[in-house]
C-alpha cells in the first residue's frame, strides 16, 4: 500500500508526464504546421512557374525588340525552380527578387504595346500571374509567423528541454533582401 508520500511522488509523475506530452505534441503541431505553410507556398510557386512560359509566349507575339527582357524572367523563373526544388530558402529569396523585378519590367514594358494590353490571353494571364503574386506574400508571411511561432517555442522555457530532448529544430524564415524590399523605380522602367 502507498503512503501519502507516494501519492503524492505518484501524481506528480503524472502531471509531469502530461505536461511532457503537451509540450512534445505542440512541437510536433508546429513542425508540422510550418511543413504545411511551405507546402502552400511551394503549390503557388509551381503554378505561377507553370504561367510563365505562357505569358512570355504571348508577349514573344508582340514584343519582338524586347528579348532580354522576356529572357531575364525565364531565367529568373529557373531560378526560383531550382530553389524552390532544393528547398533553398536564401536562394528562393534572391531568385524571387529577381523574378518579381522581370516581371514588373515586363509588364512596363507591355504598357508600350497597345495590341499586347489588348489581348484577352495576355490580360488573363497578367491577372493570374498578379493574383499568385499576391497569394505568394500571403502564404509567404503566415509560413514565417508559423517559423516564428516554432522558433520561440524552441528557446522558451522549460519548453526549451523537451526540445532538445527530442531533437525538434528551428526552422529558417522566408526572407527577401534589402534590394527587394526597396520601392520600384517605376521611372526607370519606363525608360
Amino acid at each position: 500500500m502507498l503512503s501519502v508520500g507516494g501519492f503524492v511522488l505518484l501524481g506528480m509523475l503524472v502531471v509531469l508526464s502530461l505536461y511532457v506530452i503537451v509540450i512534445y505534441n505542440r512541437f510536433v503541431s508546429l513542425k508540422h504546421d510550418t511543413a504545411k505553410a511551405w507546402a502552400n507556398i511551394d503549390v503557388l510557386l509551381k503554378q505561377r512557374h507553370d504561367e510563365l512560359p505562357k505569358l512570355v509566349e504571348t508577349c514573344k507575339q508582340y514584343m519582338k525588340h524586347e528579348r532580354e527582357t522576356l529572357e531575364r524572367v525565364m531565367q529568373a523563373r529557373a531560378g526560383v525552380s531550382a530553389a524552390r526544388e532544393a528547398s533553398n530558402l536564401p536562394a528562393l529569396g534572391a531568385a524571387e527578387g529577381q523574378l518579381r523585378r522581370g516581371l514588373l519590367q515586363l509588364f512596363a514594358v507591355a504598357e508600350a504595346y497597345p495590341d499586347l494590353k489588348a489581348d484577352t490571353a495576355f490580360r488573363n494571364l497578367e491577372a493570374r500571374i498578379t493574383g499568385l503574386e499576391n497569394a505568394i506574400a500571403d502564404r509567404r508571411e503566415f509560413y514565417n509567423d508559423t517559423v516564428n511561432n516554432n522558433n520561440v517555442r524552441l528557446e522558451q522555457f522549460p519548453d526549451v528541454i523537451i526540445a532538445r530532448l527530442f531533437a525538434f529544430k528551428p526552422f529558417q524564415l522566408l526572407e527577401f533582401s534589402d534590394e527587394e524590399k526597396q520601392d520600384v523605380d517605376l521611372r526607370a522602367l519606363f525608360s
